[in-house]
């Protein structure tokens, strides 16, 4: 059976629109991209922001930890263009952009991100084996990302993703089938002195229903890998058309790209 591979805008298709925006959102999905994805931060009152970083500096004409805004104020934040220009878009909030996908019922890749940029996890040698160190995380998001969801009837519709296998796990124990990523880079793989395929027994070990690699990392070996252990294999950020063409071809789940227009075409999709 030819596996169908699913097309997923990474933060709503950040070569195209600004990147996390509500504007970005809504073309990728009328380009028809079968799932949007975005990242979570907690802000200073609880309520979960749409932005990457754990800053404003580089996205926004503001400056600081996003943790230390409150949701009110980060929405006087203007959002960047790709070329690095305002625009009139704001952050959004995870409401915001849940009553913005509900009436298309278009997927979602949620991923949790932590306070502090660049350690969702390491990886170490520890008795010839890779160990996985988490990195901090917020308190309580999971458990409001959750409640958030299942408030818009998107629950069923959400693959919750994180580097820190402390956030699969946590998911995990709050709804058990749920479906969750373990996200591994090409650094945490030499980090590790490891192999591609090595990321799929983290992922499992995690308690993982799907595993997301940066795409450097797949090859035939990994996708056998994936199926043995039937882990649905999904990457990332895939935005040139010879990468895209050699994975699709290979069978991967979910093509995660700043480009949906150009994945639009190497899929086939009709306009």
């Amino acid at each position: 059976m030819v596996r169908r591979t699913r097309l997923a805008a990474h933060r709503g298709g950040a070569a195209l629109w600004p990147e996390n925006s509500l504007l970005g959102f809504r073309n990728a999905l009328a380009l028809g991209s079968d799932l949007i994805e975005f990242d979570v931060h907690l802000t200073a009152d609880g309520a979960l922001a749409v932005i990457h970083d754990p800053t404003l500096d580089r996205t926004t004409d503001a400056t600081g930890p996003v943790a230390g805004r409150t949701a009110v104020e980060l929405a006087r934040a203007r959002l960047r263009g790709p070329a690095g220009a305002l625009t009139d878009e704001r952050v959004p909030l995870l409401e915001d952009v849940l009553a913005l996908v509900a009436p298309s019922r278009g997927g979602l890749l949620v991923e949790v991100k932590g306070p502090v940029a660049g350690v969702g996890v390491r990886y170490e040698r520890r008795g010839g084996r890779a160990a996985a160190v988490p990195g901090p995380r917020y308190e309580g998001l999971e458990e409001r990302l959750i409640a958030s969801l299942r408030r818009a009837g998107l629950l069923s519709h959400a693959t919750i993703m994180a580097f820190n296998p402390d956030v699969v796990t946590a998911v995990r124990a709050l709804v058990p089938g749920q479906r969750t990523t373990l996200l591994v880079s090409a650094h945490h793989i030499r980090q590790a002195h490891a192999r591609p395929e090595d990321a799929l027994d983290w992922a499992l070990a995690a308690g993982a229903t799907d595993a997301g690699l940066e795409y450097t990392l797949v090859n035939e070996a990994v996708v056998e890998a994936a199926r043995a252990a039937r882990l649905r294999l999904g990457v990332w950020t895939v935005n040139a058309e010879r990468a895209m063409r050699r994975l699709v071809e290979l069978g991967v789940d979910v093509l995660t790209t700043d480009r949906p227009d150009v994945a639009k075409r190497v899929l086939g999709r009709a306009s």
